[in-house]
C-alpha cells in the first residue's frame, strides 16, 4: 500500500509515484503497440513482394489481423458459458 513504486532504469533502481509509473507504462505499452503494428503491416507488404518476385502464388490468409485483447476477453466469456 506504499505510495511509491520501485522502477528499474538501465542499471539503477528510482522510486516514483505509483500513479506515474502506472501512466509511463501504459504510455510504453501504446508505443509499442502502435509500432509492433506499423512492423507488422510493413512485412506484409514484403512478404507479398517476395513471392511475386519468386514468381509463386500469394499467401492466403496473411492479410489477416490479430484480435484485441478486448475481443479476447468477450470470445473467452463466450466460451466459458
Amino acid at each position: 500500500p506504499a505510495e511509491n513504486a520501485m522502477v528499474c532504469f538501465g542499471n539503477m533502481f528510482i522510486e516514483l509515484p505509483k500513479a506515474k509509473t502506472r501512466e509511463m507504462l501504459q504510455q510504453d505499452q501504446a508505443e509499442l503497440d502502435e509500432e509492433i503494428n506499423k512492423l507488422r503491416k510493413e512485412l506484409r507488404v514484403k512478404v507479398n513482394r517476395l513471392y511475386e518476385a519468386q514468381g509463386k502464388p500469394e499467401l492466403k490468409g496473411f492479410n489477416l489481423n490479430p484480435m484485441s485483447a478486448e475481443e479476447m476477453k468477450l470470445i473467452n466469456r463466450i466460451l466459458e458459458g
